[in-house]
């Protein structure tokens, strides 16, 4: 497999430096990509720099991936508009620690092949490297004239929001450069990738190696920054970014994120996020092409990211909870659904909160429904209802409208489920 040219048909080329074909063509080359540690779970933001190393190593080269303990410190100045909280080493190892357990899922870090993806952390090589010697050795290479060049240096220092830039994060660029220098001497490492914000930072680090070594065999390589068709920013909801910790973001919530996308965006996200070859996205954008409704390549789309982050059995139980508001679930399939699925499923449904005491006891559904949870605004319209069996608790018609509904009706110990129609939903909580 021909990385570049995988890569170019994906979309997943922003810019690269010439040569790079041809080192990768010439040998098995190792590549990194530094990632940032400041939370313990990566989130879509990254995925599309760690899919250039999950295909980077099925094309039989070597992925580093790279954890910024130490840059993570400082915060890369590129596309910020202030400087960011400074993290401490105790936090960062264990953020380390969790995102190589995400890393595991796209790379493979076990096996004893000679392609076996390396984890570093830059905090390793530059916690004992005193000020005035990488002043002396690294500062020395690089003149404020380049460095002051930079589009995400310019761009921070013409910010007018910006109260300008200190001197910690304009020093981020020489310690970017010295951890290529220092992967290009410890691991051979040859080529730094990353996102278009970082070719500025990237250069600087060949521009160093070449200086310090008097070789020419370090290149870059850069994809675009992903964006959505309308404008918004990729990775984004209301609720803040897509996390890869279900801790954070739900195995539901983050399959609903993929099947939410528009038809544009689906048809490039599907190049860029899954490992699917070219001839089956070209098939699946053919048959979205000739029946949009289906949205195949948004379900195609949502299952290929949804497993590969989590599992087979979350992506199961990421459908059946869709189920539950689009389709025919039955209540079975409800009882099933964990607590944080159900809050994520009726985010935006009606709430009631109820007496978990005074349910214990049993109250008649028609003044649950209307006096304790105004479900509905009229035991008339309540008895109307239910006797054409537009009522449902639970995903179960609700027959007779005295029925009594006690707390074995709750799911998960907390919530009812009431549906008036067939679209409208009310979840009662009870406290």
């Amino acid at each position: 497999m021909n990385f570049v040219e995988e890569l170019k048909w994906r979309g997943m080329i922003h810019d690269v430096m010439p040569g790079t074909e041809e080192q990768l063509q010439k040998e098995m080359t190792s590549a990194y990509v530094g990632i940032d540690p400041t939370a313990d779970s990566l989130h879509i933001g990254h995925l599309v720099s760690v899919m250039m190393l999950k295909h980077f190593q099925r094309a039989g080269h070597r992925p580093i991936a790279l954890v910024g303990g130490a840059t993570g410190m400082i915060g890369d100045p590129s596309l910020k508009s202030a400087e960011r909280n400074l993290l401490d080493e105790a936090t960062l190892r264990h953020n380390q620690e969790c995102i190589k357990n995400q890393l595991s899922k796209f790379l493979d870090f076990e096996s004893k092949a000679d392609n076996a993806a390396v984890l570093v952390n830059n905090y390793d090589w530059m916690k004992n490297y005193s000020f005035l010697e990488f002043i002396r050795d690294i500062g020395k290479h690089i003149t404020v004239n380049y460095m002051m060049a930079k589009d995400s240096v310019k761009k921070r220092l013409s910010s007018e929001s910006a109260e300008g830039m200190s001197f910690t994060e304009f020093s981020y660029q020489l310690l970017q450069a010295y951890d290529y220098l220092h992967l290009y001497q410890t691991h051979h490492c040859k080529l730094q990738m990353g996102g278009s914000d970082q070719w500025g930072n990237i250069t600087t680090g060949t521009d160093l190696i070449r200086k310090k070594t008097g070789a020419n065999d370090a290149f870059g390589l850069v994809c675009p920054l992903i964006t959505k068709a309308d404008g918004g920013k990729f990775g984004k909801t209301e609720s803040g970014n897509v996390w890869l910790d279900k801790r954070y973001t739900s195995p539901y919530k983050f399959y609903q994120f993929w099947l939410n996308v528009s038809d544009v965006d689906a048809e490039k996200y599907i190049k860029i996020f899954t490992a699917l070859d070219k001839e089956e996205i070209d098939e699946l954008i053919k048959e979205q092409a000739e029946a949009p409704h289906l949205r195949t390549l948004q379900k195609r789309l949502a299952k290929e990211v949804t497993v590969m982050v989590h599992s087979q059995e979350d992506y199961d139980a990421a459908v059946e909870a869709s189920d539950i508001l689009f389709g025919n679930s039955t209540s079975e399939s409800l009882k099933k659904v964990d607590e944080a699925t159900l809050s994520d499923i009726f985010a935006g449904v009606p709430r009631f909160e109820i007496s978990k005491a005074e349910l214990s006891q049993g109250i008649k559904a028609l003044d649950l429904f209307t006096e304790k949870a105004s479900v509905f605004p009229s035991k008339g319209e309540m008895r109307k209802l239910v006797q054409s069996g537009g009522v449902s608790v639970n995903k179960e018609k609700l027959s007779v409208f005295d029925a009594i509904i006690d707390h074995s009706f709750l799911l998960g110990n907390k919530y009812i489920l009431v549906q008036k129609g067939k679209k409208n939903y009310f979840l009662l909580i009870a406290k």
